[in-house]
């Protein structure tokens, strides 16, 4: 990847605030060797707060409980990925059964489904793995896009090349010798 992050941005959303404080104090000491840059984690106990947030700045990551009293979990996600699409999602819930878990990979594209209570460690290599998968998809979006300018570029110039040798033809084509000096043959010259 060609540039270097400065933080990651995430946001954490449970209805219960020492929830949210003790997952906000776990990411912030992610170890270093796991990703590039530190976590911005900002926390939630409101979705609504939370859903304002994400329509007002960018996070590469979003974590969010299921059971809440003032929204779904899965409704909260789904209007996630609607204001954020790029962003990860992962779950985070000690509720969760198979139709529910298989909903949330196929309805909100969530990445990750980790047990309440967690274990720090597998948490943060849960985040540590969903927020460099979003740079490899950023990362190839933004290759995409430098193909497609190529592509561009490049068909500009076939029609070019195209359009000389319908006015000049034969004039595209040059032959080399065995060293690859340009062949010229004299007998096309006019001699006047």
């Amino acid at each position: 990847m060609n540039e270097r992050m400065t933080s990651y941005s995430l946001l954490v959303l449970d209805d219960e605030p020492q929830i949210v404080k003790a997952m906000t104090r776990v990411l912030a000491r992610m170890p270093s060797e796991w990703l590039d840059a530190p976590c911005d984690v900002r926390g939630f106990s409101d979705p609504h707060e939370a859903l304002a947030s994400l329509g007002e700045r960018s996070y590469d990551l979003v974590i969010s409980d299921l059971r809440m009293p003032l929204m779904n979990g899965m409704e909260f996600l789904r209007q996630s990925l609607d204001l954020q699409p790029d962003a990860m999602r992962i779950v985070i819930s000690g509720h969760a059964d198979l139709p529910t878990v298989m909903a949330a990979i196929n309805d909100v594209q969530v990445f990750r489904f980790i047990d309440k209570p967690w274990n720090d460690t597998e948490l943060q290599m849960g985040v540590a793995q969903a927020l460099r998968n979003c740079m490899l998809l950023r990362e190839n979006k933004r290759l995409a896009d430098v193909v497609r300018v190529q592509r561009s570029t490049i068909s500009k110039h076939e029609q070019a090349l195209r359009d000389l040798e319908a006015d000049s033809p034969g004039i595209t084509h040059v032959e080399r010798d065995e060293t690859g000096a340009i062949f010229l043959d004299e007998s096309e010259f006019d001699r006047d």
